[in-house]
């Protein structure tokens, strides 16, 4: 620890940074300390004997914990709104944005930015300051941490999913993902439905409409090229087309009791015209009958399917 940092707040040097910073901004990067200033000694008058603060990036862990107890100490005497309070504050931030990178490095394999990660958990951190109590007998770093990283996972909740599914649904994605792991290095293979829903004490529809949620979590553009050893184009060249005959199927379930319902002649006839593919010429010579005949029997057949094929709808 440096000397400046074990001798008593009364002996040592003043320097401070003018009070640049709002309550709520997040402090700027490391840099060298500076004197207070003179033209305004009454706004800066309770900031006079605190310790020197050295460049953020140049304190060690152990100097910050002890430079943070003595920056708690003094933001409880200090009026909030002040820029004296503003002041330590930001600095309490400064220093301890080392928990937020350590708590950020466990994020690093999300979709995220590190830097979007990182801002979320200062956020957390900022929370936690406000909140900490030196006579709670606790480290920062201890009551710190939690807060910083259910921040950033409350981030990852909220803004994450592709499509937004219920909370309970983003939970059990959690526990089934966890659960999976645990028993695939128990088994050695994949565990299977029955196996997680006992594990977790759940049903196998509640498993598997938990694996059905995992798939809202991410989701890929359909103009995504593919990788470099792939020979196929883009997603949307890959999928599906629209096939035009399941319309077709559709119409023939949908005429099937229609059909069901009309006079053997009148089926024969739909028979011979649109399944043997005769013509109406061919079908009165096969039934004894002319062909205008067959004309106006299968004419009023379509009538009378058509308009039943209607109703339906």
């Amino acid at each position: 620890m440096s000397p400046r940092l074990d001798e008593s707040p009364a002996d040592q040097a003043t320097s401070t940074p003018p009070p640049s910073h709002s309550a709520t901004t997040i402090p700027a990067p490391a840099r060298e300390p500076q004197p207070v200033p003179e033209a305004a000694p009454e706004a800066l008058e309770g900031l006079r004997d605190l310790p020197e603060i050295p460049p953020y990036a140049e304190v060690g862990p152990l100097d910050a914990r002890a430079l943070s107890k003595t920056l708690f100490e003094r933001l409880e005497a200090l009026e909030e709104g002040t820029h004296e309070h503003a002041y330590v504050r930001n600095t309490l931030v400064e220093l301890n944005l080392a928990l937020v990178k350590f708590a950020a490095s466990r994020f690093r394999s999300r979709s995220e930015p590190m830097e979007d990660i990182i801002q979320v958990g200062t956020i957390g951190l900022i929370k936690a300051i406000d909140r900490f109590e030196l006579s709670r007998g606790v480290e920062f770093p201890t009551f710190a941490m939690p807060t910083i990283v259910g921040e950033i996972k409350r981030f990852f909740r909220d803004t994450s999913w592709s499509v937004r599914v219920p909370r309970r649904l983003q939970e059990l994605r959690l526990d089934l993902a966890k659960a999976g792991d645990e028993l695939a290095q128990k088994f050695d293979r994949a565990p299977t439905v029955s196996e997680l829903a006992e594990r977790l004490g759940i049903s196998n529809d509640e498993v598997v409409e938990g694996m059905a949620a995992s798939n809202a979590y991410t989701a890929s553009s359909l103009d995504a090229q593919p990788e470099e050893d792939d020979s196929e184009g883009a997603l949307a060249d890959r999928i599906g087309y629209e096939d035009h005959g399941l319309e077709g199927i559709e119409y023939i379930e949908s005429l099937k009791p229609l059909i069901a319902e009309l006079p053997p002649r009148d089926r024969k006839i739909l028979s011979l015209r649109f399944v043997a593919n005769m013509t109406q010429s061919e079908i009165g010579e096969e039934l004894g009958i002319s062909q205008m005949h067959v004309s106006r029997l299968l004419s009023r057949t379509l009538v009378k399917l058509r308009k039943g094929l209607t109703v339906e709808e």
